[in-house]
């Protein structure tokens, strides 16, 4: 049975998000959030959200103030809600990074029309090269797993990409050393397993660090584990 994709509705009206759920929970994943703060942080804690649909006018950070932030980290597909249709919002929209843009008050047709053409979209082009992440010195071909260092190809072994990945999965969030073992390793966390965890994270930082005695990329929270911003 195919995973259902997974949308993100991002709206401070209750009633608003309520009609979106109905509308796309049988056939669809769907998570709401009920401010941009609130959004961006889903965001990082769920990488594998495949659309975002996102209202402009929010207490707080704005919609196009989200989708900059979110553009940091995530190539989702971002589809804006709005009741103004000016054409600066139009420009604004797609200058944050939005893929398109949707007018309140709108059909049902039309949004289920184009949450299907960006979900079709993403899903066609989501193993194609291209999606890089930029950290400091360092590109992440999260697609390919591969890591360039100042334009040079990176050799990583696979437990210390995968402690890489799941370090960005989780980006902005400190990450402890049980879940860095249980999720490269697979197995159960033991007593020892920090210590295997504490190496492999030095090699690592030996290979993508600029100065591996003084981390910028992956950070050390003392007495919580790891992270990168």
């Amino acid at each position: 049975m195919q995973e259902r994709s997974h949308i993100l509705i991002v709206d401070d009206d209750a009633d608003i998000r309520n009609v979106l759920s109905l509308l796309l929970n049988s056939s669809y994943f769907v998570a709401e959030a009920a401010d941009g703060a609130e959004a961006v942080r889903y965001m990082k804690e769920h990488p594998q959200v495949d659309l975002l649909i996102l209202d402009v006018m929010m207490p707080g950070l704005s919609g196009f103030e989200v989708c900059q932030e979110i553009r940091k980290f995530s190539n989702v597909p971002i589809l804006f809600l709005t009741a103004k249709s000016a054409e600066g919002d139009l420009v604004s929209a797609y200058s944050s990074g939005g893929d398109d843009f949707l007018s309140k008050p709108f059909s049902h047709a039309e949004l289920l029309a184009k949450v299907g053409s960006l979900l079709r979209r993403y899903q066609e082009y989501r193993g194609k090269p291209g999606q890089v992440l930029v950290l400091e010195n360092l590109e992440i071909d999260l697609e390919n797993h591969k890591v360039r260092n100042g334009g040079e190809d990176v050799t990583l072994t696979d437990k210390e990409y995968a402690i890489l990945e799941y370090l960005i999965q989780r980006r902005g969030n400190t990450v402890t050393a049980k879940e860095l073992y249980e999720a490269a390793w697979k197995e159960q966390f033991l007593p020892g397993s920090s210590n295997t965890v504490m190496v492999h994270v030095l090699n690592l930082r030996r290979k993508i660090e600029e100065v591996p005695s003084n981390p910028v990329i992956i950070r050390t929270v003392w007495g919580r584990g790891y992270r990168i911003d």
